[in-house]
């Protein structure tokens, strides 16, 4: 009787465990009548605090939690701005240096206990202004202040002064509770690009500092959805049931009936976003799992095409042709990503970068250049990208109008022989050659990378034994050894934060050396001063000449292996109305997804 008895508390133990989760322990929802849209993205966010939002992943999500001045238009190719809590383009004094902000009246900060009775208040020109100071106190750890580093009147000064947020800056003022006034030490042409961008969105002062660190997990804005719960799997975020009346006209929007028209978008038309009761995104960096997930049909709802599933989307190249399961099952979207990936090179590192002995300098120069000559580009595009990758020199992509379609190809195309000419000439042989270590987020796929590049080097005649692979859990914390120096060679993507070469060049300018953005540590006081000449032009020719200048100089000294654009494919399923997009701070079209109920 006691075994029995025995047996019968296990099995009742046993089925109460296997009972699923309650909705509140999911983050699920358990309504059928709630439209529920479930994204997903290849990595997580390192962060969901503004001024730690250094990745995609990141400011995908905080930029729909808070607000940011500007916006991009949601459909508009090329990529165009438009107000977003601002209520107009700012006004610029005609010497270009004092810009001129009105925020909208009566936007509310979603519900937190560090308000007064716990309800939101209304979100003020003052707020904005603190936001921006966050990112220059030294004790916060941003990473977004090389933005605005030695552009703003007085704001290095506050930094250095102790970073006092009760101190007024001259130069970032609330004239009142509706208006901003920015004042540039230099005319800074990009500086409305730079309030669209999730280091620039506004938080509120009370909440951050009751919650400290925690901030960056439980995030509080006045985006057009609230964050539920967020780890390193998911983040279910519901819809701001406060957030601002702002009825969506697609045709400013953008829309294009030759681009748009089967894609449900007309009848949003008129209609006030967010559409989407809650919104899920799930972080899913395996491909086969995203994959799986994505075509079961009842679980996430977008997914980019994966690398390794492109021969079981892609029928035909030229013209793009996707096989008719697919087309039938998913709506797409193809076209070339605003930004590129390479490999790059730590310039502190002592045995591949910048040597003072001036003998040691040439050798790693000649170094870097061989591992460079010996890449081969058109594999990794024919590999990986099935041939669907623009491959080119240098760090102007071509989704820039910067671009130059004739510079010269060397750069990017393999030559073994040259490689290892250029080894034998600086006396470089496979007893004095160094460890190399390619560091990278760990993946398959970036394993996959890391033996595609190990067999360059071999070719080269780099000894195998010396080549080592250094992964990292993800992308968060592979970009923190990279933002502390400790990747002598790296490969990573770049996604434009807004349609200017600037920003790729600013990569390589030397005051944004590590924890900036600067992960080269590329340190060129004649690229310096060019770039620095360039910043304060209008886009012009000469601005052009001058980009186009700086482009070449990392290309000679070999800095980086750049670099290819990678086409991509975004597939989603049709009871999905939306257009979806990666790029330029891409996670502004979420506020527009809905679903069609059946």
């Amino acid at each position: 009787m006691r075994i029995k008895l025995l047996l019968i508390w296990l099995l009742a133990l046993l089925l109460l465990a296997c009972q699923p989760d309650s909705p509140e322990q999911t983050g699920f929802t358990s309504d059928s009548t709630k439209k529920v849209y479930r994204h997903s993205e290849d990595d997580r966010p390192n962060s969901l605090d503004p001024i730690k939002a250094s990745t995609v992943y990141s400011n995908l999500l905080v930029v729909n939690i808070f607000d940011t001045l500007y916006a991009y238009k949601y459909l508009q190719r090329p990529y165009e701005l438009k107000p977003n809590l601002a209520t107009a383009l700012p006004e610029i004094s005609e010497d270009g240096l004092t810009y001129t902000i009105k925020i909208k009246p009566n936007v509310k900060f979603t519900d937190h206990p560090a308000f007064v009775e716990g309800q939101g208040r209304e979100v003020i020109a003052q707020d904005f202004v603190y936001s921006i100071m966050r990112s220059f106190d030294p004790k916060n750890g941003g990473t977004g202040a090389w933005l605005w580093q030695g552009k703003i009147v007085g704001l290095d000064e506050w930094q250095d002064n102790g970073a006092d947020y009760d101190t007024e800056i001259v130069g970032l003022q609330a004239l009142d509770d509706y208006t901003i006034q920015i004042q540039l030490t230099a005319p800074y042409p990009q500086l409305t690009y730079t309030l669209a961008m999730g280091f620039a969105a506004i938080t509120p002062r009370e909440v951050v500092e009751k919650l400290g660190q925690e901030f960056g997990s439980k995030p509080i804005g006045s985006g057009p959805f609230i964050l539920k719960k967020f780890d390193s799997e998911v983040a279910y975020l519901m819809k701001n049931p406060d957030f601002r009346t702002e009825p969506l006209d697609i045709y400013f929007e953008g829309y294009d009936p030759a681009l748009h028209s089967d894609l449900g978008i007309e009848q949003l038309h008129e209609q006030s976003p967010p559409f989407i009761d809650e919104l899920e995104v799930h972080f899913i960096k395996e491909t086969s799992s995203r994959w799986h997930s994505f075509t079961k049909g009842n679980e996430i709802h977008y997914t980019t095409v994966p690398k390794d599933k492109q021969n079981t989307v892609i029928m035909q190249q030229e013209p793009l042709q996707l096989h008719p399961q697919i087309t039938e099952q998913y709506h797409f979207n193809y076209g070339l990503e605003a930004g590129f990936v390479y490999h790059g090179f730590n310039m502190l590192d002592p045995d591949f970068g910048i040597s003072a002995d001036e003998v040691q300098n040439k050798n790693n120069h000649a170094l870097r250049c061989a591992i460079r000559k010996a890449h081969n580009w058109s594999q990794k595009n024919r590999a990986f990208y099935f041939g669907l990758g623009k491959v080119f020199p240098g760090i102007i992509p071509p989704s820039v109008p910067e671009f130059d379609p004739n510079l010269s190809n060397d750069s990017v195309e393999v030559d073994i022989a040259g490689a290892r000419a250029l080894l034998a000439e600086h006396g470089w042989t496979s007893e004095n050659l160094p460890v190399f270590e390619y560091h990278v987020s760990g993946s398959v796929l970036q394993k996959q990378f890391y033996e595609q590049m190990r067999g360059f080097m071999t070719l080269m005649g780099y000894p195998s034994s010396l080549i080592k692979y250094k992964p990292y859990p993800n992308f968060g914390q592979f970009n923190k050894a990279v933002k502390k120096r400790q990747a002598p060679f790296f490969f990573m993507g770049w996604t434009l934060d807004y349609p200017d070469a600037e920003n790729t060049l600013q990569m390589f300018y030397g005051p944004n050396a590590t924890p900036g953005q600067n992960n080269f540590n590329y340190q060129n006081p004649e690229f310096d001063a060019l770039f620095e000449q360039s910043r304060t032009l209008q886009p012009s020719p000469e601005r052009t000449a001058l980009y186009r200048q700086m482009n070449q100089m990392v290309i000679d000294d070999c800095v980086v292996i750049s670099g290819l654009s990678r086409n991509k494919i975004h597939l989603w399923h049709k009871n999905v109305i939306t257009f979806p997009d990666r790029e330029i701070v891409g996670g502004f079209h979420l506020r527009y997804v809905d679903i069609i109920k059946e």
